[in-house]
């Protein structure tokens, strides 16, 4: 039996990996992968948010203690991630994007290992940090992305978008840039947690995966676990 618990920070991660990660995984051979919203459950449905270091890093510890079985991996945005967080002060300073997301990924990885101690079985643990952010990996195909937020007329202006990077995972991290900011500046109706998620599932994994060489990276890790 192989069990994952990817932690996410809000309802559109949780909602990803509930209707477009898990039944991939399941082909793989996983008998239970389950995404668990970071924090109080009390506040499952209200908005997220990327917390503190030290508050994520105790749910992660907990979730790995409880259940000595269980793999555990995370699936955190890096647009927005507070600079408590392991490596994040020194990734700002990298200017490649698989060395930002490498040095923070080992970090964290680093300080959950450590506070484990040798016993650790340091594969139950996959640290995961999307770049920049979700709605980053909708652009793989901006004319899936347009229709299935009810706006296929926006297709030529998120194409344009994307033709600007290498890759979705590049488009920036800043407030006025980042890709979510992006998308509400052309579509302020844009609802993440539905509208986001129903792209997703219509652009398919995939397609995600061709375009967003990091995201696909982590999918090959989970896929290797099972």
């Amino acid at each position: 039996m192989t069990r994952i618990m990817v932690l996410v920070e809000g309802q559109t991660e949780e909602n990803f990996v509930n209707q477009v990660l898990a039944p991939h995984l399941y082909a793989f051979g996983y008998t239970a992968v389950s995404a668990r919203l970071l924090g109080n459950a009390r506040q499952r449905s209200h908005r997220g948010g990327i917390r503190q270091w030290a508050s994520t890093r105790l749910d992660v510890l907990n979730h790995l203690k409880e259940d000595n079985a269980v793999f555990v991996t995370t699936m955190i945005d890096y647009y927005g991630l507070p600079e408590t967080w392991p490596g994040r002060l020194e990734a700002i300073r990298l200017n490649s994007l698989s060395e930002r997301a490498d040095t923070v990924e080992r970090a964290i990885f680093a300080d959950i290992a450590s506070s484990l101690g040798g016993d650790f079985e340091t594969q139950r643990f996959v640290p995961y940090v999307v770049m920049h952010e979700f709605e980053g990996l909708l652009f793989s195909d901006p004319i899936e992305f347009a229709r299935n937020i009810g706006k296929p007329d926006l297709s030529t202006s998120l194409q344009a978008i994307r033709a600007n990077f290498s890759s979705p995972e590049e488009i920036n991290d800043s407030s006025e840039t980042a890709p979510s900011k992006r998308v509400l500046g052309l579509y302020p109706g844009y609802q993440k947690p539905l509208m986001g998620v129903e792209a997703a599932n219509a652009i398919g994994l995939d397609a995600i995966r061709r375009e967003c060489p990091l995201f696909s990276e982590w999918v090959d890790k989970l896929e290797q676990i099972a």
